[in-house]
């Protein structure tokens, strides 16, 4: 049997990831960052090991030993790891962090991306396991945008691909043609907090993927609890980029942006 490692942030994608894994016919051996990763991706894996988010030597050795040479990344972890925390990398995460140029995302996965490979574990294209949460094209709630905020996501647009170029992140936060909000190191939710606050309501919440996205990693995703930050921001439009942002449980995400009159919007430039 295939066996496929999932290396587990935060959030439900790795469990999606694992059960449509383990439909396509692979054991699935999961490496759970903590104190990141959901306790209840237990349920969807066939064995899971818990590692120190910082031990990256670990990491590797739990798929080596497990005889896995195929593997993904799925859910966030933030960089603000690096900055907030009390958490200690080992002595192969040092050696990977004083190698960079720079931090930015890209550098920081590839060189995981690079010392995986050098132990014979390739990391696959996260939407081999996630085809079907790619995110369509067109309007996915009942009420689609007004003319004004159309106007709103076609600018917001040009901003958030031109952040997303320079690897600093793939949200913005737009009202009125004016930026409200821009995504860095703090993620999509507190960025939304952020736009959401300046605009006072009504603002327009658009995100997208990297010019070149590599879909091995650092996927844009939204889930449920982006729509409830909206609601708390007042914000009243999504626009994520079709076919290559993840939509996690669309069919509750619709249904409560339908009762709180948010739109959301697959499009692609």
């Amino acid at each position: 049997m295939k066996k496929l490692g999932i290396i587990a942030g935060t959030g439900e994608l790795p469990s999606a990831i694992a059960s449509e894994a383990r439909a396509l016919g692979y054991k699935v051996i999961g490496i759970a960052l903590e104190p990141l990763a959901d306790s209840s991706l237990s349920s969807y894996v066939d064995e899971l090991k818990s590692v120190n988010v910082g031990k990256l030597g670990k990491v590797i050795d739990s798929l080596k030993k497990s005889g896995v040479r195929e593997a993904v990344m799925a859910g966030k972890v933030s960089k603000t790891l690096l900055y907030t925390s009390r958490i200690t990398p080992d002595l192969r995460a040092v050696k990977l962090l004083f190698s960079l140029r720079d931090r930015r995302d890209d550098s920081i996965l590839l060189a995981v991306a690079e010392e995986l490979e050098k132990e014979g574990i390739r990391l696959l294209d996260i939407t081999m396991f996630s085809s079907g949460l790619l995110a369509p094209e067109g309007i996915l709630t009942k009420m689609g945008p007004s003319p004004e905020e159309w106007e709103d996501i076609k600018f917001g647009w040009r901003i958030a691909k031109q952040i997303g170029g320079l690897d600093i992140g793939q949200t913005v936060v737009i009202k009125n043609r004016a930026v409200m909000a821009v995504e860095a190191i703090e993620g999509t939710d507190e960025a939304i907090r952020r736009g959401g606050k300046l605009a006072g309501k009504d603002a327009v919440v658009v995100k997208v993927s990297k010019p070149n996205q590599d879909m091995r990693f650092d996927v844009p995703v939204i889930g449920l609890e982006t729509i409830e930050t909206m609601i708390d921001a007042h914000a009243l439009v999504l626009a994520v980029e079709a076919k290559k942002c993840l939509i996690l449980n669309r069919e509750k995400i619709i249904e409560v942006s339908k009762k709180a009159g948010i739109s959301i919007v697959g499009y692609s430039g």
